[in-house]
Order: C-alpha cells, then sequence, then structure tokens
C-alpha cells in the first residue's frame, strides 16, 4: 500500500506535467511506474485511461491544429494491431510480460534519441508501420508515442500540427485498447488517487511549461522514463 500511494501519484503526475510541457510523454513516464505498483496488465490498462483522459484535455485546447488526413492514416494500422497486442497482454506470464514492456520502453526511448539521425518512416508505408507498432506497443506497454515520435521527425512534421493530431490518434487509440481488454481490476481509492495527481500534474504542467524550454523537458521525460522501464525489467527478472 505504501507503494501504491508513493509511486502511483508521482508516476500519474510527473507524466501529466510532461504530457503538457512537451505534448507527448505521459505514458514513457508514467506507464513503468504504474506497471511496478499494479502488475504488467492493470498496470498498462491504468495508464491506458489515465493517457485518453489526459489526451481528450489536451485535444480541447489545440484541436484546430489536428491534421485529420495523417491522423487517420495513423489510426487505422493501430486499431488493426491492437487485438493482437491484447492477445498477447492476456496470455503471456506476468514475469516475461514485465520484461517486454520494460524491454520495450528502452528500445522506443532509444529509437526516440536516435530519431534526428534515423529519419527511416516516410509517406503511407512509413505512417502505416508507424501506426501499427504504436498500436502494438499502446496495449502492451502502454507506451505508443515513440513510433509516432519517428514518423513525425522522419517526415519533419509541423511541431504544432503534430502535438494536436497526436493527441486526437492517442485518444481513439486509447480507447481502442481499453476495449480491447476492460478495465482494471483496481480499487476505486487507487484509480481516485490516480485521477487526483493527474488533475495536479496538469496544472502543475501550465506553470511548468511557460519557465521550462521543451528540450530540457525532453532530456528530462528520457531519464524518468528510462529509470521506470529498468525498475520494470528488473522486477519481471525477480519475479523469474
Amino acid at each position: 500500500m505504501t507503494t501504491e500511494l508513493l509511486f502511483l501519484p508521482m508516476g500519474v503526475a510527473l507524466g501529466a506535467v510532461t504530457q503538457r510541457v512537451t505534448g507527448v510523454g505521459f505514458a514513457l513516464v508514467a506507464a513503468p511506474l504504474l506497471v511496478l505498483v499494479a502488475g504488467p496488465f492493470d498496470g498498462v490498462i491504468l495508464a491506458n485511461l489515465l493517457s485518453l483522459v489526459v489526451c481528450v484535455v489536451v485535444l480541447a485546447r489545440t484541436w484546430r491544429d489536428v491534421d485529420w488526413g495523417r491522423g487517420l492514416l495513423l489510426v487505422v494500422p493501430a486499431l488493426l494491431a491492437i487485438p493482437v497486442g491484447a492477445y498477447v497482454a492476456r496470455t503471456v506470464p506476468g514475469p516475461v510480460l514485465l520484461l517486454v514492456i520494460g524491454s520495450i520502453v528502452l528500445v522506443a526511448l532509444a529509437l526516440v534519441q536516435l530519431s534526428a539521425r534515423a529519419r527511416i518512416l516516410h509517406g503511407t508505408a512509413g505512417a502505416v508501420t508507424a501506426g501499427a507498432a504504436s498500436g502494438f506497443m499502446n496495449v502492451t506497454a502502454g507506451v505508443g508515442g515513440p513510433a509516432i515520435v519517428l514518423y513525425a521527425v522522419s517526415t519533419r512534421w509541423e511541431h504544432r500540427r503534430f502535438v494536436a493530431t497526436f493527441q486526437l490518434y492517442a485518444a481513439l487509440v486509447n480507447t481502442a485498447s481499453l476495449l480491447s481488454k476492460g478495465r482494471p481490476h483496481l480499487g476505486a481509492s487507487a484509480i481516485l488517487l490516480s485521477l487526483g495527481a493527474l488533475a495536479v500534474g496538469l496544472a502543475a504542467g501550465e506553470l511548468v511549461s511557460r519557465r521550462v524550454p521543451a528540450e530540457q523537458a525532453r532530456r528530462l521525460v528520457v531519464l524518468l522514463a528510462m529509470a521506470g522501464a529498468l525498475a520494470t525489467v528488473v522486477k519481471g527478472l525477480l519475479a523469474l
């Protein structure tokens, strides 16, 4: 219970601040900590649920900049990949899933770090690849953003349009992920604690976004997410 009271609100609040400051990154920061607290299945469901709330809030402020055509081009392959990822999430043993989730986040972080030189996703084929990879990763690990970020960098997508479109994309993909897996088996107190931390994080992010440069915020995202992902891998190894 002590772990839940500490890491659950901390992960959610930090993720919300990150999302508000950079436009992406809630799941990268929050998902590893949520998995540590709630387990690989319920933790990812909770990450999907909270990500959905965050995206809807940010989308309400940015919807005028949404690139609807490109957003739908990413959403369709993501939705097709989600049932496969949901099956994997249901059938793979817990310790193995912890290792998979932690490893996926680490690989995703490496891709984002290298994305300035890895302009590999172009045109329709690149969008389909990014969407499918993102959908699978979202439902299994709760982190669908890195694949879309890699596509955005590869195509030199204007940041303002990317941030707005990503909120629409992530809202639809998280909704589909939740429908494919159901509600988390968590107590009402844990969910209410998470929602409260989410509200605090979004409010804090509003203030932080006026003071912290985006590049500095991005570095912090990577450090926090890497720490959470490594802890998840260690937990999976110990459970084995």
